[in-house]
Parts: structure tokens; C-alpha cells; sequence
């Protein structure tokens, strides 16, 4: 089995960023000061179902409504997060890092940048909640949901992990990997970057990633 970086709640996050960090020491370049990897995560088979309302999708590359995990293009880029929408803190705060960084951008900048958003708590995260929710952070953007051996292969492509337990008592609990992930027009994972980086790191990373693609 491939080792995985896996959030669960509270203690773990720092684990995760501690080890997230210790890897991007070891091969991020000097450019990127996010998680570079010798061997790039190769992701650009997997496609899952969009329910985004056509009207309302990012500019990804989208086929038979299922999104390709592949930027659309070589200048463009496509971020991919696993998460759900009852997250008390780890989503809303990565998205609103997100949000941040995308304002640091110019404008032609954020026109080539999309976020597609995975669910790992389908049953509770519909397409009208994620239409509802994914807005705020995200003007481009693809609201993905796949249960089942679906997301768990997509998972799996990521290196990712995520759980749902349902109590008793009927409470849920998830947890999910921390990560968001850069994906170029090769499918090829560029960058991942650990839950707790900064808006300016994000922000200087994509510029980068945008500067290389558009040089391509």
C-alpha cells in the first residue's frame, strides 16, 4: 500500500504539516515553496462527476460532465481539494488561504486558475450546498462528487485518504488528507501544498507555475 498523508482532526494537522514540510525541504526547487516531488503524481486519467450547473463551471476541461484532472490548457492550471463542507476548520480555512492568494493575482492571472473541489462526504454534501458554498472562495470553479470505489480511486491517484464514521448517536465524523494539489495540462502534479501555508506563499507559487506555463 502507498503511503498517504492523512488529516484526521486536531493533533494531526501539525503531524501532517511537519511531514508535508520535511518533504518539500528535501526537493522543492528553489522556485516553489510548496511540496515538489522527484516523481510527480500522475492524476491526468482520473475524471469524476461535475454537478456544477453548466452556467456556473470553471473553465477545466469537462467531458461528458465528468472533469478531466488535467488543466485545460499548458498556461492554465487546475487545483484539486479534497474536503467536505461541515469542516469546522481545515477546508474553510485552506479555501479562504485560497481566496487570498487568488486576490493577489491580477486579473488574466485568475481567469487561468480552477479549483475543483472533491466531497469526501457525499451524503451530506449535495450540488445545491456545494453550489451555495464553493462561490465564496473560488470564482472558476467545479464542485466534484463520487462515491464508493469511484473516490476512493481518485483518492488513491492523490495519494490522499478519507473517512467517514457515523456514531450511535448519529453524529459524523470525518477525516481527510490536507492537501491541495496544482495539476498542469499533462496531469502531472507540480506542487502540493500542506494545510497552513500562507496566502503569499500560494500566491507567489502560482505566478510561478502561471509564468512557466504561458512560456511553454
Amino acid at each position: 500500500m502507498r503511503p498517504r498523508q492523512v488529516l484526521s482532526r486536531g493533533p494531526l494537522v501539525a503531524a501532517l504539516v511537519v511531514a508535508a514540510l520535511t518533504v518539500a525541504g528535501c526537493s522543492s526547487t528553489p522556485e516553489l515553496q510548496g511540496v515538489v516531488r522527484a516523481d510527480p503524481l500522475e492524476v491526468g486519467d482520473v475524471t469524476l462527476p461535475d454537478v456544477t450547473a453548466e452556467g456556473r463551471r470553471g473553465g477545466g476541461l469537462v467531458e461528458d460532465g465528468r472533469l478531466v484532472m488535467r488543466a485545460a490548457a499548458d498556461d492554465r492550471l487546475l487545483l484539486v481539494y479534497f474536503g467536505f463542507l461541515n469542516c469546522p476548520d481545515v477546508c474553510p480555512t485552506t479555501l479562504a488561504d485560497l481566496r487570498s492568494a487568488l486576490a493577489r493575482l491580477d486579473a488574466a492571472q485568475r481567469e487561468r486558475v480552477d479549483l475543483a473541489f472533491v466531497t469526501v462526504d457525499p451524503d451530506r454534501d449535495g450540488p445545491e450546498e456545494l453550489a451555495a458554498y464553493l462561490p465564496h472562495f473560488a470564482p472558476r470553479h467545479h464542485a466534484l462528487r463520487a462515491e464508493g470505489a469511484e473516490l476512493d480511486a481518485a483518492l488513491d491517484a492523490f495519494l490522499a485518504s478519507a473517512s467517514v464514521e457515523v456514531a450511535d448517536d448519529g453524529s459524523v465524523d470525518v477525516a481527510h488528507s490536507a492537501l491541495l494539489y496544482a495539476v498542469d495540462a499533462d496531469g502531472r502534479v507540480v506542487v502540493e501544498w500542506p494545510f497552513g501555508t500562507s496566502a503569499d506563499a500560494l500566491a507567489d507559487d502560482l505566478t510561478v507555475l502561471l509564468a512557466r506555463g504561458a512560456a511553454a
